[in-house]
């Protein structure tokens, strides 16, 4: 049982902007090295979200991947950068990242009772503080295709403290579509508004169920394969690089013709369709 009351209040983190700023263009440098692209869906609904000031704002995602906290990273660099984000992680990995302590990451000790009283009145010192807080709440790594989900209390617990506020789901996946290395794809669901005083069991079910709905959603649209559903945040690496890409350069200059590095044609809404190229530094 999650502690019921945590009485002694903290403050947020504190960030060090020069040290974000730094961070941000190496997470934006990785996903470029390591993606095709980076395709968000619903991305209107984190800036309704969050556009009440006054409305403490909690996001939520699935856990599939060591990549996930880059991606809120990412996305709070390239949606919102002039709001402060934070997100938990497990103290005892923390401690091999300490440059994370300093761009919003806060350490949480996992299974304990103190681990959870140390969670709670760290988000609400954020959530009160006008911060965005960024959480798993699956607490490990889970296949997207598992389901039930099963998320841990904390979430929950906190979003029921804090209320009223919106809790925003987002779906991540990793699906390899046409080129060599994969797309990261995201999706925000409808966000589920929390009332002053809620009950937190109840909440958990439909925290689950926004969850739930929203994976399928993107599920379905990474089936379909339809780039032109999605905004683009990154372009990543082209083609297949190395010798072969070389000769296909050559090629291509000995022919007279354009060199094409990307496997699938650019046409209609198929999924190399590119809408617009990646956005400046914060």
């Amino acid at each position: 049982m999650l502690v019921a009351e945590v009485t002694n209040r903290m403050d947020a983190p504190a960030i060090s902007r020069p040290i974000l700023g730094f961070f941000r263009r190496i997470v934006r440098g990785y996903f470029r090295r390591h993606f095709h692209a980076v395709r968000v869906h619903g991305a209107e609904r984190f800036y309704e979200a969050s556009s009440a000031d006054s409305e403490p704002l909690l996001v939520y995602a699935n856990h599939s991947s060591w990549w996930d906290p880059m991606v809120s990273i990412l996305l709070a660099a390239e949606l919102m950068p002039g709001r402060q984000h934070y997100a938990p992680m497990d103290a005892a990995a923390l401690e091999r990242y300490g440059i994370l302590r300093r761009v919003g990451i806060f350490p949480v000790e996992m299974k304990t009772t103190r681990g959870a009283v140390q969670f709670l009145r760290t988000g609400e010192a954020i959530l009160k503080g006008g911060g965005v807080l960024w959480v798993t709440p699956q607490g490990r790594f889970v296949d997207v295709r598992v389901r039930p989900l099963e998320f841990k209390p904390g979430l929950a617990a906190l979003a029921a403290r804090v209320g009223p506020c919106k809790v925003l789901p987002l779906a991540i996946e990793y699906p390899f579509w046409d080129e060599r290395i994969p797309e990261c794809l995201l999706g925000f669901g409808e966000p589920v508004q929390v009332e002053a005083g809620e009950d937190a069991e109840g909440l958990q079910i439909r925290l689950i169920a926004a969850l739930e709905a929203t994976m399928e959603d993107l599920r379905e649209r990474a089936l379909q394969r339809r780039a032109g559903e999605f905004e683009q945040l990154a372009r990543g690496t082209l083609g297949t690089g190395g010798f072969y890409g070389f000769g296909q350069r050559v090629k291509a200059m000995v022919l007279r013709r354009p060199y094409r590095a990307e496997h699938t044609a650019v046409v209609g809404t198929e999924a190399a369709v590119y809408e617009k190229g990646g956005r400046n530094d914060a």
